[in-house]
């Protein structure tokens, strides 16, 4: 590790409010949060970061959910359905399989909506609230969409989804329409998609709600505290590594600001910092590309395809943000394929784990990289799994067992079964 800086004592600038501040992580360049909506630097279209006048420790930190890490977000409370306090399952088969010395996968499924963009929406349109804009929107592969609307729709505002068409599974799809969203079927991909949704900002006609937007992946960073927490709790320890799936990165940048500020809290030595390793699909990998190749950016893959829809993405914009995430932590990236990421998705849910192909990514990436020897079996690991089996019904019924049809009689299902029958009682 090189470089995991922050300011040891951050010093607020004339434009912050309440102690909150954006800044560009270019040119340094200072932004007010809340006077005007902007998602990029004024001064070079770079990307931006939320910044505090405090970091706050372990201790500060009280109640539930994404809002218990109240003191290292830019409100008290969001828009809240609620989230967070998802599960670190123990997966001990699995475990002995991939051989490390601990394995727990964080099933980010389990909050609401059924994937981690609950976390970032509670803070996003919390957000969006105070800054009275009229229209959300977003570009999505599903999961956005789903979480956009349900927030929105709590939060009483106008909800517009743009998504590929015909390559969002049925069950995001669903989702979005019954929260009320409008949806845009775009003759294009993801990246597509993001173009105009970007454009429809610029123009003022909505708040875009994408992980470009700085304050997405500060509810997001909330997945690093509660793995950290848990973590420590249970052994003592923080883990060696996160594996974790990437499309457009914004997870692996929000970890590695969350690990940043613990740094500069004194809540984590520099050497305890988890790896990050982010996973991507054979079809759909420009971070990995980017990671063996020393690339400082990502170039835009112009077609993807992935039976992994969530990961389906060849323009990471976060990438500025997550490639020095996986270099400063000692981490890397790995590309897996189809067939690997759908047996993980069987193992994993031979554990009763139900995820979605995206989701079982990190356990594909960290089998590959178990077997190449870039992970030892003395490491500590956490796998994240960012959405929910029933996201995507149809992928999960072609990767499970088949239905096996039976004429109805007990005796015909015996016979089936392959057990003899017995005398009736």
């Amino acid at each position: 590790m090189t470089d995991l800086s922050l300011p040891e004592t951050p010093e607020a600038p004339a434009v912050a409010e309440d102690g909150v501040w954006l800044r560009c992580i270019e040119c340094g360049h200072e932004h007010a949060p809340f006077d005007d909506i902007v998602y990029t630097c004024e001064e070079c279209d770079s990307l931006l970061e939320a910044r505090y006048d405090r970091y706050p420790t372990f201790d500060e930190f009280a109640g539930r959910g994404v809002w218990r890490y109240s003191a290292a977000l830019p409100f008290e409370e969001g828009v809240t359905l609620p989230e967070g306090d998802t599960p670190l399952h123990r997966v001990p088969r699995l475990e002995d399989d991939v051989g490390v010395r601990t394995l727990r996968v964080k099933h980010e499924g389990m909050n609401p909506t059924g994937s981690f963009k609950d976390r970032g929406m509670t803070v996003g349109v919390r957000v969006a609230a105070e800054l009275g804009v009229g229209r959300l929107a977003c570009a999505s592969t599903g999961n956005t969409s789903a979480a956009l609307a349900a927030y929105g729709a709590r939060a009483d505002l106008e909800t517009l989804v743009l998504l590929p068409a015909g390559k969002v599974a049925a069950g995001k799809v669903a989702q979005a329409s019954l929260h009320g969203a409008r949806i845009l079927e775009v003759d294009g991909n993801f990246d597509a998609c993001l173009d105009v949704v970007q454009n429809l900002a610029d123009r003022g006609e909505a708040y875009l709600l994408n992980s470009l937007n700085p304050f997405r992946l500060e509810g997001q960073k909330t997945i690093g505290l509660e793995i950290l927490e848990e973590f420590r709790d249970d052994y003592g320890r923080f883990p060696d590594r996160i594996v974790l799936p990437v499309g457009n990165a914004g997870n692996t940048a929000a970890l590695y600001k969350c690990f940043r500020e613990l740094v500069a809290a004194g809540e984590l030595e520099p050497d305890e910092v988890p790896k990050l390793t982010g996973v991507q699909a054979e079809g759909a990998a420009p971070m990995v590309e980017a990671i063996e190749s020393g690339a400082e950016d990502t170039e835009r893959w112009a077609e993807v395809e992935t039976i992994a829809t969530a990961i389906r993405i060849g323009n990471p914009v976060n990438a500025p943000k997550a490639l020095p995430g996986i270099r400063e932590t000692g981490g890397t990236a790995v590309a897996v394929s189809d067939d690997e990421i759908t047996d993980a998705q069987r193992a994993l849910a031979h554990e009763g784990v139900g995820v979605e192909p995206a989701s079982a990514a990190s356990v594909a990436g960290l089998r590959k990289l178990r077997s190449e020897g870039v992970v030892g079996d003395d490491e500590d690991v956490v796998c994240l799994t960012t959405g929910h089996l029933l996201k995507d019904p149809d992928a999960a019924a072609a990767a499970g067992n088949d239905p096996e049809p039976v004429a109805n009689s007990t005796e015909a299902v015996l016979e089936h079964l392959g057990i003899a029958a017995t005398a009736e009682r």
